[in-house]
């Protein structure tokens, strides 16, 4: 099965900036936190193009970590900042992967983070590592060890857990590109929680506001909740933001395109369809934080500044997405005014892709 044939020449977003009526605020410090931190990437990534350097420069995950870490100390701003940065790094390399490509990505990241003094390469059969550390390696061992002497064990154990889980599912994504395949609906939503890279994010949280919270409360139904919410909300929002930029890559991995090919919708109606569920996942969040328990006051207070946090994040990866030149280029403002964007053409570099149909997930780009 092809990519799906559409007619449309453009599409209106929803409007979900208007929807979100939590306050956006912006760290003091975030725009020189936010060039430090573009700057260690860019100075530790010796083989990224000239094209690539422009990108990471346009990207501004700094400012979205501003947006969203915004009442952190600045040098715990700047921790999270490098990860930012470094997430989407991960992400950028990661696509495209052949399987076999993403499991020694996995296990040099993962290796730095429970190594953290110095660099252990495996030797097993089938997992040998390089006696030289491949760069990803050393770019998560140098701000994991300066984030681990001020994140509790908790945050830590949650950051390191979430991350192996966003690696299996890129594993995931990278079988099914192998064989062409487009996941249904409900396959892609399970998976796609995790390759969003959004839980390791939610463990930042904790460590931006120098809180630990036990794990009763972290398994607690309701908490659950409101993390799959955020989790949810930023990640579909990016599959409505993202969508231009990957049909003209011929990139099938959204869940608007899974609309169209398996629902039947049109582009505006798979648009809207998205839309709602984000405008509903931002009605349950409110609800949710109403029914948040008690325990005792001092977990009380941590709750109330961790869940701050999530909110934080839902609006300010709204309105980043305007910012950033990852979606919109330059443009970001204007679509941001009037919701209207104008499809791109097809990249020929692309022209030949062909996907079928599928039960296993493909994710989209972050």
């Amino acid at each position: 099965m092809q990519f799906p044939i559409q007619q449309a020449t453009s599409f209106i977003l929803p409007d979900l900036v208007s929807h979100c009526n939590f306050p956006l605020t912006y760290h003091r410090n975030g725009d020189e936190i936010a060039q430090q931190s573009v700057h260690w990437l860019d100075s530790n990534c010796p083989d990224l193009n000239p094209k690539q350097r422009r990108a990471l420069r346009g990207l501004q995950a700094g400012e979205l970590t501003a947006f969203c870490y915004h009442t952190a100390p600045d040098g715990r701003l700047r921790v999270v900042s490098d990860f930012m940065n470094y997430l989407f790094h991960l992400d950028n390399i990661s696509d495209g992967m052949m399987t076999r490509e993403t499991d020694v990505l996995s296990d040099v990241v993962m290796n730095a983070l429970w190594f953290s003094d110095r660099y252990m390469p495996t030797t097993r059969p089938g997992k040998e590592q390089p006696l030289e550390e491949l760069n990803p390696g050393k770019l998560a061992r140098d701000f994991w060890a300066r984030c681990i002497p001020d994140a509790g064990p908790g945050a830590q154990a949650r950051f390191k857990e979430t991350l192996e889980l966003f690696f299996e599912a890129v594993n995931i994504q990278a079988k099914a590109r192998d064989n062409g395949e487009v996941p249904d609906l409900e396959s892609y939503i399970d998976v796609r929680r995790d390759t969003s890279g959004c839980k390791p994010c939610w463990a930042l949280i904790e460590y931006a506001l120098d809180i630990d919270l036990p794990d009763f409360v972290v398994e607690h139904p309701i908490i659950e909740a409101l993390n799959q919410g955020t989790n949810d909300l930023v990640t579909w929002s990016n599959d409505i933001f993202s969508y231009n930029v990957e049909q003209s890559r011929g990139d099938t991995h959204n869940m608007i395109v899974i609309l169209m090919m398996y629902h039947g919708h049109t582009l505006q109606s798979a648009v809207n369809y998205v839309g709602d569920l984000c405008a509903e996942t931002i009605d349950t969040f409110i609800e949710n934080q109403k029914k948040i328990p008690s325990w005792n006051p001092e977990i009380d207070d941590m709750v109330k500044r961790y869940v701050q946090g999530l909110q934080d994040w839902i609006v300010g990866s709204l309105h980043w997405s305007f910012q950033t030149h990852r979606y919109f280029g330059t443009n970001g403002a204007e679509v941001k005014k009037n919701r209207l964007v104008k499809l791109l053409p097809r990249d020929p570099a692309y022209a030949t892709q062909t996907t079928r149909p599928s039960g296993t997930l493909v994710s989209a780009q972050a």
